[in-house]
């Protein structure tokens, strides 16, 4: 018989029924929070980021290089020559070489296309043509860099620019800095009109021949076994030569092709053949920055389109010589070739074309 509260069945459905409705008045339990979506990579901003860090180191870079560093400017360079301290730009050349450099003691000019490079070069510098001073230098002086006045006085130059082939035993020579070649030529001979071919030095062996001291024009015919004088200046060969005292002058064929443009009837000009190349530079002595802003000049003449100056030059001097001289060769036509100096190139500067 069922006790007073009911069977065991029924007081287990009750008690379910009971924690049913208690688990109804109960408030729900919160959510679980969401989690946090993972965010996306923004490329944009990641390259507009790279582009500032690139643009701050490059900017650092550069001021580094300007104010700590690097090669030095114009400025800096013309500070370092002395040029800014300078009235007048002194100038040693030849002055008895036709078409190469000359002077004119009844007119008082110059003139050649050693002249014609100096005032390129002058002008590069800030110097007014009026303010180039031209003095004549002899062959053996070009090292010691000591020219003559009128007066027979000597001169200490700035440049010489005075037919001066780069060697590397000149080079090696204490007072003598090089800038870039700014011609090529060779070596060849000068004769008495109707004197017999000369095609070497063998075709002299035995006989004179007059060339300059200090010059690279004594090696090849002593070798062949001419007999060479040697002279200061080329005028002093040349007069020798039409005085019979010697059978022909021998140095760099565009000095002899002034001559025998001049004279046409009176010389013959002789092409030798000979596979060495004579490179004309301007010697600045002890002056590193000086031969860094003469080379800026020749780059500038070589690679600038609109400067034309070393054309015009090698045209009014050289080039009309060449009909008097027919097949022998005077000179290199193009501008030899010139490395880009290491000169900070800044562009609000506008050192290079």
């Amino acid at each position: 018989m069922p006790g007073p509260d009911g069977t065991a069945e029924d007081i287990a459905v009750q008690d379910i029924a009971e924690r049913e409705a208690a688990d109804r008045r109960l408030p729900p339990p919160d959510p679980e929070p969401l989690a946090d979506p993972r965010p996306r990579f923004n490329l944009a901003a990641f390259r507009l980021a790279a582009l500032g860090l690139a643009l701050v180191l490059t900017l650092g870079l550069a001021m580094v290089k300007v104010f700590v560093g690097g090669p030095p400017s114009v400025a800096q360079l013309r500070a370092q020559s002395g040029v800014d301290t300078w009235a007048v730009l002194t100038v040693g050349v030849k002055d008895d070489q036709p078409g190469v450099a000359y002077y004119d003691k009844g007119k008082k000019i110059w003139s050649g296309f050693d002249v014609d490079v100096a005032y390129m070069i002058a002008e590069d510098l800030g110097f007014r043509r009026s303010e180039v001073k031209f003095y004549g230098i002899q062959s053996e002086d070009r090292a010691r860099m000591q020219a003559y006045d009128t007066d027979g006085k000597r001169v200490p130059v700035k440049l010489v620019i005075a037919s001066y082939s780069i060697t590397p035993r000149r080079e090696d020579m204490a007072g003598v800095t090089f800038s870039a070649p700014y011609l090529y030529t060779e070596q060849s001979v000068l004769t008495l009109k109707g004197h017999s071919a000369v095609s070497r030095f063998e075709d002299l062996k035995g006989k004179q021949a007059c060339s300059l001291s200090a010059s690279t024009s004594l090696t090849a015919p002593e070798q062949a076994g001419v007999i060479v004088r040697s002279k200061n200046v080329v005028s002093e060969c040349v007069t020798d030569l039409r005085d019979h005292k010697v059978e022909a002058v021998t140095t760099d064929a565009a000095i002899l092709a002034g001559y025998k443009d001049r004279y046409p009837d009176e010389f013959d000009h002789w092409d030798l053949g000979l596979d060495v190349t004579e490179a004309w530079g301007v010697n600045v002595g002890e002056n590193p920055a000086l031969k860094k802003l003469v080379d800026l000049t020749l780059y500038r003449s070589l690679k600038d389109p609109k400067d034309d100056r070393w054309e015009k030059a090698f045209q009014a001097n050289l080039q009309t010589e060449v009909e008097q001289n027919g097949r022998t060769p005077i000179a290199v036509d193009l501008q030899p070739n010139v490395d880009k100096p290491d000169i900070r190139d800044l562009p609000w500067d506008g050192v290079f074309p």
